[in-house]
């Protein structure tokens, strides 16, 4: 367990972005669950000592990053500002493409009643939202889903730990979807 813990330690500190827990598994020739257990077990010393950097789980991957209570430190050492917040209409973008996801620029307008192109544009350039295909359908509109910075951002592990909401349906019916990078298959319009 030991030996594990040290590298997951090197390969998250060496890699500086998120690892997935299968190459994790993979780089220490151990099931994806000793792992997991090693990871948790880091990140529980980390917590228990207040140690200025952390370990967080995205997904199904583990990055290492600087304690939040360090933000203040981290950001005067490297001279850098703190990232702009986001308008009430971002936040309402955003909040319609992690609970739709995939979901089109026209689907976010639909449901916000008004033009979403800025708060798109602006999501995408923070990098909170990506593309992830384009749907089957006249004009192939591009779909947009989450990111990792997204998880990151919001403290999140995976999208299961969004709070319960209650989705609007409208006329829920499947389209085709033409997928990029591990899109689902499903887009609700």
């Amino acid at each position: 367990m030991e030996q594990i813990k040290r590298i997951i330690e090197a390969v998250l500190f060496a890699a500086g972005e998120p690892v997935e827990l299968e190459r994790l598994a993979k780089t220490a020739e151990c099931d994806p669950s000793d792992i997991e257990a090693a990871a948790r077990a880091l990140m529980d010393d980390y917590a228990y000592h207040r140690r200025g950097i952390r370990i967080v789980r995205l997904d199904k991957a583990y990055q290492m990053c600087s304690s939040g209570e360090m933000s203040a430190y981290v950001t005067k050492a490297l001279e850098t500002r703190k990232p702009p917040k986001l308008s009430s209409s971002q936040l309402e973008t955003l909040t319609i493409v992690a609970y739709y996801q995939p979901a089109t620029k026209a689907y976010v307008e639909q449901l916000r009643g008004v033009d979403s192109s800025y708060s798109v544009s602006a999501l995408l350039n923070k990098h909170l939202i990506e593309e992830c295909g384009r749907l089957n359908v006249p004009g192939r509109p591009i779909l947009y889903r989450t990111t990792a910075d997204f998880l990151r951002t919001f403290g999140l592990e995976s999208l299961e730990d969004l709070p319960e909401i209650e989705k609007m349906q409208f006329g829920k019916r499947e389209l085709p979807v033409e997928e990029k990078e591990g899109a689902t298959n499903e887009q609700q319009q």
